[in-house]
């Protein structure tokens, strides 16, 4: 099997974990605020990052090099695990993906002032026939739009401004302040609010909660391995397949059936984001590949983000250390 094949295999795997891993949220979502699933998600996420942050050998401090870009990320972190993890209560699964794979155009159009990239006509025409998808699915008009539809459209914009942040900074700042900024952030803020939703919580609940933090650590782990194997080109529009784990979850498990206009509408956003990665992957083409980057679901702020320990990992191997801050 070549390393291309190995990598989406990898990928794949990791994708059908993060998929089951969203079903414990919807099955603990019936039940719990998402602000009492995020809090003990982090709580039980933390022993499993711990080993992660041990591994960075760089020298410094966890005082960021670009405070301001790393406090509006972390505050996009924390609103987008707070409006995936209600959208995956409330919607069917395969509509919420539908929705959130809209993310890769949105950092398209992001990076364009923030990055400084020159998006092109054909990128730019991607992005347009990929938000027409996004409208085919939410039909305004002829179907209610709910809060769980404005909380899967706020998770994909704020998880794109997060990626295209990253990127933007991911160069100069620690691996470590990266990773651990966004989960503390959602560990305070989700216990400062925890009094006002708290229900108690028998112990089968505790363990989706401990299955939920273990699914994401071991989908991360299947991730990196795989952008470790293949190229980013092949491994990264293995995402997509989640849409068909939520499909075949959701009909199994919550007796959910997407209509027509669901799955035409995901196919467009899908054939567009594939595009998009794949214009990226091209060379000359984009200057900062913001897409082709972010290598893995929206930052929720309950796990580590793959492309920080990603570069924690090379930044060890090389036994380097990043260069400082350049203003």
């Amino acid at each position: 099997m070549s390393k291309n094949a190995q990598g989406a295999l990898f990928a794949l795997v990791a994708f059908g974990l993060f998929s089951t891993h969203d079903v414990f949220i919807k099955v603990l979502g019936g039940s719990y605020s998402p602000i009492q699933i995020i809090f003990f998600s982090v709580l039980l996420s933390f022993p499993l990052v711990t080993l992660m942050l041990v591994r960075d050998t760089t020298s410094g401090t966890l005082i960021p090099r670009h405070p301001w870009w790393s406090a509006i990320r972390t505050f996009a972190a924390l609103i987008t695990g707070i409006c995936a993890f209600y959208a995956f209560s409330v919607l069917p699964l395969a509509e919420v993906y539908a929705i959130l794979f809209a993310s890769p155009l949105l950092i398209t159009l992001l990076s364009i002032p923030i990055l400084g990239e020159d998006v092109r006509l054909r990128r730019g025409l991607a992005v347009l026939v990929g938000l027409v998808g996004v409208l085919i699915v939410l039909r305004p008009g002829q179907t209610e739009l709910t809060l769980g539809h404005a909380a899967a459209l706020c998770c994909a914009v704020f998880s794109a401004l997060a990626s295209v942040i990253v990127r933007k900074i991911g160069n100069e700042e620690r691996s470590v302040v990266l990773l651990i900024y966004p989960m503390l952030a959602s560990f305070i803020c989700m216990g400062i609010a925890l009094p006002f939703v708290y229900e108690p919580m028998p112990l089968r609940d505790m363990g989706f909660l401990a299955l939920i933090a273990v699914f994401a650590h071991v989908a991360m782990r299947f991730v990196i391995k795989a952008y470790q194997t293949g190229e980013a080109a092949i491994v990264a529009p293995m995402q997509y397949s989640q849409i068909i784990w939520a499909t075949a979850f959701g009909m199994l498990f919550f007796g959910e059936t997407p209509d027509l206009w669901t799955a035409i509408g995901a196919a467009v956003i899908i054939a567009s984001g594939i595009y998009i990665v794949l214009r990226e992957s091209k060379p000359g083409l984009s200057e900062n590949t913001p897409v082709l980057n972010t290598r893995s679901r929206p930052e929720t702020g309950t796990h580590p983000r793959v492309g920080s320990i990603l570069e924690q990992q090379n930044e060890a191997s090389q036994g380097v250390a990043k260069p400082p801050a350049t203003e």
